[in-house]
């Protein structure tokens, strides 16, 4: 071989090689956004609880609920979620519903939780708190963060439509000038299709998780859900027997027809009480429900 031939087969080798280094950084690169088998990272959720309880109680109308609006608007933003804020009212109140959209086509799932935190402890033990706000870090925040943790690791790829709902003026009920479910009612009352189903997740982040099975909830989709739960061995919290009967976000979308469920523990000791606090709340908890419903998401909407 002449020395012209060798640099001109040394030249082509060279090339093949970095055209097979491309590609793999590129297949590389593409897994790592598409990859249906994507890992749902329960410390990390945990941060966003954390930072959410940092804000200060998410009562309407406070700065820390603003905060939290931004916080949700940023986390979806730089997820590559399309993200719009439904500003609207009931009761004369304000709601700020915070909606991350991807996909489109059918099938179309909605996942929602409530960001906004109670005005009052009433439940306290100490009647002296219960004029005080409930920090909120399971009964609000907990789902808040399952819900950003899936929408960092959700596959961008997945057929049809996935939506992320964060519903505002869940939970002041029993308070003058108040009702439980405002934000989810008012998103419900402005939808003009009918999603094919609305998993609500509310309480998930107790350290003694036990979640039962929703005695308003969709029948076929509490199964599935809960099959999916057994066969990742969190049979022990999530738990085949129905429990308790629940008014919670799940409900405006039942009256209207949607099959959805209510993924709660309501066995939690401090609800509404100036106790709900981060150290109540455990990574491994929203380990197990972000596992799940991720799970449920790759099989239902691939299938």
């Amino acid at each position: 071989m002449t020395k012209n031939n060798k640099s001109i087969t040394l030249l082509a080798l060279t090339t093949i090689a970095s055209l097979t280094l491309l590609i793999s950084l590129g297949l590389l690169a593409i897994n790592s956004i598409y990859s249906p088998n994507a890992h749902f990272d329960g410390e990390r959720a945990m941060g966003d609880v954390e930072r959410q309880v940092s804000f200060g109680p998410r009562t309407p109308g406070s700065v820390a609920h603003a905060q939290t609006v931004e916080y949700i608007r940023d986390e979806l933003e730089n997820h590559n979620w399309n993200v719009r804020i439904q500003e609207t009212s009931l009761l004369d109140k304000p709601i700020r519903n915070i909606i991350g959209q991807r996909g489109e086509g059918r099938p179309w799932m909605i996942l929602g939780a409530h960001y906004d935190s109670r005005l009052l402890a009433d439940r306290d033990a100490d009647p002296s708190k219960h004029n005080q706000p409930v920090p909120g870090a399971n009964d609000g925040a907990s789902g808040v963060a399952v819900l950003l943790e899936l929408g960092r690791v959700i596959p961008q790829d997945l057929p049809g439509q996935v939506w992320l709902v964060f519903f505002d003026a869940e939970d002041n009920g029993r308070i003058a000038g108040w009702d439980w479910i405002l934000g989810s009612q008012a998103f419900v009352n402005a939808l003009t299709d009918h999603p094919d189903a609305a998993i609500i997740v509310d309480m998930i982040g107790d350290s003694d998780l036990n979640i039962y099975q929703e005695r308003n909830s969709d029948v076929a989709l509490t199964q599935e859900i809960w099959a999916i739960a057994q066969s990742l061995e969190y049979s022990n919290e999530f738990i085949s027997q129905y429990k308790h009967s629940m008014l919670d976000d799940h409900t405006p979308f039942l009256r209207a027809g949607i099959p959805a469920v209510d993924i709660i523990d309501f066995d939690y000791p401090y609800w509404h009480t100036t106790q709900d606090t981060p150290d109540k709340v455990s990574a491994t908890s929203l380990q197990i429900v972000g596992d799940t419903l991720l799970k449920f998401l790759t099989q239902r909407n691939r299938k």
